[in-house]
């Protein structure tokens, strides 16, 4: 790996050696554009040359590493810089140069870990801990080691607007946000988990900019085109005239996270919403250019959130090694288990309603449950690809995610919805499948706060967050009269927030406790026994089968040609008729109940993983 050399791009602040700093920025509608330099006393003006194709430099010696700056364009507006690497007064505020080389990193001989290892705990670092900044979340990395966890993701951490945001409306993406730290602060926290073994996966917004602190419309309109439409208006112009620069804007984006901060993965969001006609597709140049720059150097793992269930994108080489793209986001498992547990079929949940236990079976064994089905919930629109072809390692199975548990009115997480067996027999069939899980920051002590949705923009754009956001469940019957929907917290209410700051004394009482030490167990299990074979595996035999409307078996074999099987109920009924060998079961959640396994009955919301099991149901 690289030592502290910063990653170079064709556009931003960057230093030059003895030569002082250069600026460069892509301003194609601008007739001049000259870069304002924020001295102690005084502003200094540096006129920038036009150059072609719309690009506009300078090289100046009045600059240095903690120089904040500002571009004006034609001679009026002050803007900051679109690629800056720190905004430390927000996002209206200058731009500040950095030191890219500073950082002097610990991890020479980090390679990264192989895919099949990875255990994901994905986290928002303003909410994770009290102290809401990279140096708190960097304090609890020998508690995630000491669970299981192999990756920490986490959410968007390019510069927002305000002091609280998830992370999906940032606007410059290019620096992290100063209310978690300086850039520093957070290569100290990659550091850290290299340190540790653990890779760091960032979550990043490539389908839309937030909606405060753009200026580029300004001076750069062509990054978006009327072309196509998103649901956050113009498309970011990917396939139409000019789309060269914005789609290196991008590229450059993801090779900057994985290069100047040494992080091991990206996590791309909701691609779905990303248009573009082209050939190659943004997504596969940005995979190409990244496969490109680090073949050979160490692992990197690029990970879709896409609701077509686009399954091409996940294609496996001769040598059964990602094409493009490692794995996808599963939503498909995740549905058909909450209709499972909670039994709600309304939104999206209502694709999943008439038979969810075939659908998590579809899902543990083929991939996606909809692989070209028609989607009621999309009006009978087909829906994904065929998937069955592909590993189970290409499929990230979770429980609970942000996207889940905070897109609900009140953000309540699975623990206030279903019963203890319940999310224990979810948490057992997730944890020891093939397929890398996902656990929301929490989870693993059957945390109970809710993860609302919050934000913190300014005044012009605050009322229309919290009508849209009552606007937005209005629809449902639950919420048909005025007073329901008064009850949805406001985002904009500072104390919406601090509902999801985790309370870290609560993991320590009893009944938490008791969940805390059953992740462990279940991980401490997948790291001994499903782990090491899954190395190397391609797509082997793999399938299942429905024994009543809650209940199923199914069975995988693996790299070492060992078959790992699970029979799963799912219902309040128990099941007779199964054919398990005790000397088979590898975990249970029925731990006294050995005997009555043997004797062919399955408990009610129970689950049991046997291997080497030849015997089928």
């Amino acid at each position: 790996m690289s030592d502290n050399t910063p990653y170079h791009m064709p556009f931003g602040a960057e230093l030059q050696d003895e030569e002082g700093v250069r600026f460069r920025l892509w301003a194609p509608a601008a007739r001049s554009v000259d870069v304002c330099l924020k001295h102690s006393i005084a502003e200094e003006t540096v006129p920038m040359t036009a150059l072609t194709d719309g690009w506009f430099e300078v090289t100046t010696t009045s600059a240095r590493p903690g120089t904040c700056y500002r571009f004006r364009i034609d001679g009026d507006k002050r803007i900051p810089d679109p690629a800056s690497r720190f905004q430390p007064e927000d996002v209206h505020g200058p731009s500040e140069v950095i030191d890219s080389a500073g950082w002097h990193w610990q991890d020479a001989h980090w390679m990264g870990r192989p895919w099949e290892e990875t255990v994901i705990y994905e986290l928002h670092v303003g909410s994770f801990t009290p102290d809401g900044n990279f140096a708190g979340a960097l304090e609890k990395f020998d508690y995630l080691m000491d669970l299981g966890i192999t990756a920490v993701e986490l959410m968007p951490v390019a510069d927002f607007p305000g002091k609280r945001n998830w992370g999906y409306d940032g606007t410059y993406l290019f620096a992290p946000d100063s209310r978690y730290g300086r850039p520093d602060d957070l290569k100290a926290l990659v550091d850290a988990a290299h340190a540790r073994n653990m890779m760091v996966f960032l979550d990043v917004v490539y389908n839309h900019f937030g909606p405060e602190g753009n200026y580029l419309h300004l001076y750069a309109p062509q990054f978006f085109t009327e072309k196509h439409r998103t649901p956050w208006g113009a498309a970011i112009n990917f396939d139409d005239e000019h789309s060269h620069w914005v789609r290196q804007f991008f590229i450059h984006n993801a090779l900057y996270w994985l290069e100047e901060y040494h992080v091991d993965g990206l996590r791309l969001d909701a691609v779905h919403a990303i248009m573009d006609d082209s050939q190659p597709d943004i997504l596969t140049e940005l995979s190409q250019r990244i496969q490109t720059a680090f073949s050979g150097r160490r692992h990197i793992h690029l990970i879709l959130e896409n609701d077509h269930n686009a399954a091409r994108y996940l294609a496996r080489d001769a040598a059964h090694k990602p094409r493009t793209y490692t794995a996808q986001w599963n939503d498909d498992i995740h549905h058909a288990l909450h209709v499972l547990l909670t039994g709600e079929t309304g939104g999206y949940y209502m694709d999943y309603a008439q038979n969810p236990i075939f659908q998590l079976g579809r899902c543990l064994t083929e991939g996606f449950a909809y692989q070209g089905e028609s989607s009621p919930y999309r009006d009978g629109e087909p829906r994904g690809e065929t998937s069955r072809h592909l590993p189970s390692t290409a499929f990230v199975s979770f429980l609970q995610n942000h996207d889940q548990v905070g897109n609900r009115a009140f953000g309540e997480r699975i623990q206030s919805l279903a019963s203890p067996a319940q999310v224990h027999a979810a948490t057992a069939l997730l944890l020891l499948a093939p397929s890398p899980p996902l656990l929301f920051m929490g989870e693993e002590w059957g945390c109970r706060q809710p993860f609302p949705f919050f934000c913190d923009f300014g005044p012009d754009l605050a009322d229309a967050v919290v009508n849209g956001r009552r606007e937005e469940f209005a629809r449902f019957p639950e919420f048909s009269n005025p007073d329901a929907l008064a009850r949805i917290p406001d985002p904009m209410n500072e104390n919406t927030f601090l509902q999801a700051v985790l309370n870290w004394t609560d993991c320590g009482r009893p009944a938490h406790a008791s969940w805390l030490k059953l992740y462990r167990e279940l991980l401490a299990l997948r790291h001994r026994e499903i782990i090491p074979r899954l190395r190397d595996m391609e797509r082997r035999s793999a399938g299942f089968k429905q024994l009543n409307a809650h209940t199923l078996y199914a069975y995988w074999v693996l790299a070492d040609d060992t078959r790992l099987s699970v029979y799963a109920n799912f219902g309040d009924e128990a099941f007779n008729g199964c054919n398990i060998s005790a000397n088979a079961i590898l975990y249970t959640t029925q731990h006294n109940n050995r005997e009555q396994n043997n004797a062919g009955a399955l408990p009610s919301w129970s689950v049991i993983w046997c291997l080497n099991e030849e015997s089928e149901p």
